[in-house]
């Protein structure tokens, strides 16, 4: 784990499942037709149940960048945010991205959500370097932490070493006083 606090609030990197970390709402990184299929959608919709689906057909499509909220079924969570990240090679996904990260913080703080947890959106099936994707995310992530009032914890849940440790050394190499 890896703890970056600002002020009253804190940014944290973990490892592991999203759909079993303890947080108020959990992002999921869904496609544009909110089909909870594999990857992280899968594990919400294993562990979660069906009422998220249920919930997601009433809803959608979206476009890519928009988030959108639904309850959680079963996870520990309280709602579930699902964030349409783009495909790698579809356009101007470094915007995309940025914007399903903030359209998801955004959606927090309207609830007044405390705590948040985010995958690594869209560099599973949908192929995004998460390099780019860690950059983005972090600087989003910190940017809108130090201008808002909620959420208070953001946690950023990555599955696997790999992505653990290139998330872990984006946030150092941002640490580092430029110069």
């Amino acid at each position: 784990m890896r703890v970056k606090t600002l002020g009253n609030k804190t940014l944290k990197l973990i490892q592991g499942n999203i759909a079993l970390v303890d947080a108020e709402a959990i992002v999921n990184a869904a496609n544009k037709s909110l089909i909870l299929g594999g990857g992280v959608a899968g594990a919400i919709r294993s562990f979660g149940g069906p009422s998220i689906q249920e919930e997601c057909n009433s809803i959608g499509p979206i476009e890519v960048g928009e988030a959108v909220i639904t309850g959680a079924g079963k996870l520990k969570a309280t709602y579930v945010i699902h964030a349409a990240g783009p495909v790698y090679g579809e356009g101007q996904e470094s915007d995309k991205l940025k914007r399903a990260t903030s359209n998801s913080l955004e959606l927090a703080e309207k609830k007044k959500i405390k705590t948040i947890a985010f995958p690594a959106i869209s560099t599973g099936i949908f192929r995004f370097p998460i390099k780019r994707c860690s950059e983005i995310m972090i600087k989003t992530c910190l940017e809108f932490l130090g201008s808002h009032s909620y959420p208070k914890e953001i946690i950023l849940c990555l599955y696997g070493e790999k992505a653990f440790s290139v998330f872990e050394k984006t946030l150092e190499n941002m640490e580092q006083p430029s110069g």
